[in-house]
């Protein structure tokens, strides 16, 4: 019997996409089907080292950089608890602080960007946020949400069921095979 392990599988998503740029960038454009392609990326460390002795230190599943400069911090999670959003904007606050050196300019600074797989409910008060497969969140005002303040901190949450598991589980099909690796079944 050929046993396979669920992508959803901490251990399992970071080899998969950790190690294959190529991937990796094919699931980040499936996850951001809206927005113009990114056509290459670098992966990064993704051990993120505290500033001073008695910081925090964190480590994401996957960190990558593309061409533009903007960081994408991609993770999966299955489980809910309670202090989940604040561990995702922590991680996102921390990818974007990281970008610069000493001396650089702000206008050097790429957009901040997660995006959260989760195998979970976040928002269950009705039918319409069940139903909900993407969400993403920007800084808007909140009295004037059509006034921003630009989308350099992006923090994208895709629920894994419904239209979008497929969407996703057919593009990192196509992205397995034009990669020559060995085709992957989808465990839930």
């Amino acid at each position: 019997m050929n046993e396979l392990l669920s992508p959803t599988n901490d251990y399992v998503f970071k080899r998969l996409f950790g190690e294959s740029p190529d991937l990796l960038l094919h699931l980040i454009n499936d996850l951001r089907y809206d927005l113009p392609p990114i056509t290459s990326l670098d992966i990064l460390n993704p051990n993120i080292e505290p500033s001073e002795l008695n910081g925090k230190c964190i480590v994401l599943d996957v960190l990558a950089r593309d061409a533009e400069g903007h960081c994408y911090n991609v993770e999966i999670q299955v489980r809910k608890y309670g202090s989940w959003h604040k561990r995702g904007l922590f991680y996102l606050a921390r990818t974007l602080s990281n970008q610069l050196d000493a001396g650089q300019d702000y206008q050097h600074l790429g957009a901040s960007i997660g995006l959260h797989l989760l195998d979970f409910d976040l928002f269950d008060g009705s039918d319409a946020e069940r139903q909900q497969a993407v969400w993403r969140f920007e800084m808007r005002d909140e009295t004037q949400p059509k006034f921003t303040l630009g989308n350099i901190l992006q923090m994208n949450l895709n629920f894994l069921h419904g239209s979008l598991c497929n969407s996703v589980v057919g593009g990192l099909s196509r992205a397995v095979y034009y990669q020559n690796l060995p085709p992957l079944r989808f465990v839930k």
